[in-house]
């Protein structure tokens, strides 16, 4: 039982370490090759997680194979843009000009109807607002819609605008992330401080706080505080 545990232990942590080194992308953004590696790595590790006979090394042989060949790959795709037509395919335009490409529906055996749910789902229900839908490699429609539809921009008013950065996070779930704090030239001191403004007395009692790029502290103590 003991060795069984131990091998479940390493095979889930090298697939772990493959789908790291595959990239932070979802499943549904995966390029086809990937997800068929995806699958892969996962049926492979199972046999010698199930059958204790079958030596370690003959189950962990084939997972490195297919991760030396994810990473060779990716590397070729990016080198190489007609390796990367080969190897993941091109995006398909089905809505062109404002008008359906009745071919290319056919080609992808793409019917209407899920173009339409694609469309709904980007909140775009009328078909007449689109410009351009094009189906990527991954199988996400990206839309484009008709200049008119487009929602205002300031820039389209020409009103000036301020910069907008990333909050910085403080704190989360009581701990302090001290390193933020000093790439915006802060320490826990002044944090405690403005915590103190509003009550809170230990970092311990809160649950998020964040500073914004205009200064402003946002935080949240957790609801069992005293």
């Amino acid at each position: 039982m003991v060795l069984g545990i131990i091998r479940t232990l390493i095979l889930f942590a090298l697939v772990v370490v493959g789908l790291r080194l595959m990239g932070k992308r979802q499943v549904g953004q995966l390029q086809p090759y990937e997800l068929v590696i995806v699958i892969m790595l996962s049926a492979l590790a199972a046999i010698p997680m199930e059958n204790t006979g079958v030596p370690l090394f003959s189950g962990l042989l084939p997972i490195f194979t297919l991760l030396v060949a994810q990473v060779a790959l990716s590397y070729i795709s990016l080198k190489s843009e007609r390796a990367r037509g080969i190897i993941c395919g091109a995006p398909s335009v089905l809505i062109e000009n404002g008008k359906i490409v009745e071919k290319e529906l056919s080609r992808l055996r793409y019917n209407i109807n899920d173009l339409l749910e694609q469309l709904r789902a980007k909140n775009m229900p009328n078909i007449a607002d689109v410009e351009f839908a094009i189906l990527e490699t991954s199988g996400e429609l990206s839309v484009i819609p008709k200049s008119q539809k487009r929602p205002v921009v300031p820039a389209d008013m020409n009103l000036p605008t301020g910069y907008e950065g990333l909050p910085v996070t403080l704190i989360i779930d009581g701990y302090v992330f001290h390193k933020n704090l000093a790439k915006i030239n802060l320490d826990a001191q002044w944090l405690a401080s403005e915590l103190k403004k509003f009550g809170v007395n230990s970092f311990k009692e809160v649950l998020f706080a964040s500073l914004d790029t205009e200064g402003k502290l946002f935080y949240q103590v957790k609801s069992k505080a005293v």
